[in-house]
């Protein structure tokens, strides 16, 4: 199969590229760095030509309200149309466990829009909703950080690695379209204070991590278990401890 991924030299989209290709699959990368531009719809019509399958699994330049919300509604709604009118089978894109769980976050709201106009976009389609990845634990130290400290919240997390995430995704692009929403989380539950904790402390940093309820991850309060995926996700094999005993 024809299979394009847009943001296919990033994370996720790099993996998935290579997994795909290593099944056989003609699996085209596309970036603005390859003249394809979601947003602007620069090189959107003419990579989809031919293709079976697209993947989005690209991502905000910004993390500002207004900024992430147009680029999700402005990007989806290009790669959308251009996949309908190309005949395109299957729309694959990657969203976030709990994203209609948090409206006070900005990102958030901006995957729910995104995921609303792939529902009404009339195409075949899978979203997969994974929790956050172990590769994010270093910027959300630093996001958090105040004072020499880094202060957050005691809600559940189930972080999962980025291979496991492109795995899936891969896996999910290559079969039949579920058309609905798939969620994928790692093996363990954390709190994100003790998620963050464990690594830092792996890793050497002298940075303190405090548990603080009134601490807000990007924009947002977490009491509970807004982030953990729901009963009858797919849970993926590889551990916080395999993870960072392989050097992350």
């Amino acid at each position: 199969m024809r299979i394009v991924v847009i943001g296919g030299t990033g994370l996720i989209g790099s993996q998935v590229v290579k997994r795909l290709g290593e099944h056989g699959h003609d699996a085209v990368p596309a970036s603005p760095n390859s003249g394809v531009n979601t947003l602007t719809g620069e090189g959107v019509e003419e990579v989809l030509k031919g293709a079976d399958v697209v993947v989005d699994v690209s991502n905000s330049p910004s993390f500002a309200d207004d900024d992430v919300m147009n680029f999700f509604t402005t990007a989806t709604t290009n790669l959308a149309k251009a996949a309908a009118e190309a005949g395109v089978g299957h729309y694959v894109a990657l969203s976030i466990v709990g994203t209609d769980e948090l409206p006070e976050s900005g990102y958030l709201r901006a995957k729910v829009a995104q995921e609303k106009l792939i529902k009404e976009s009339g195409l075949t389609y899978s979203i997969i909703r994974a929790t956050q990845f172990f590769e994010f634990a270093g910027a959300i130290a630093n996001s958090a950080e105040l004072d020499g400290a880094v202060h957050l919240p005691h809600g559940g997390v189930q972080p999962i690695a980025a291979s496991d995430v492109a795995a899936v995704v891969a896996r999910t692009a290559a079969t039949e379209p579920v058309n609905g929403v798939l969620e994928i989380g790692g093996p363990e539950e954390f709190t994100m204070d003790g998620w963050i904790r464990t690594v830092l402390t792996q890793r050497e940093d002298p940075r303190e991590v405090v548990g603080d309820p009134q601490a807000k991850y990007f924009g947002t309060l977490l009491t509970g278990k807004q982030l953990v995926p729901n009963d009858g996700a797919q849970l993926q094999p590889t551990s916080l401890r395999e993870w960072l005993a392989a050097g992350n």
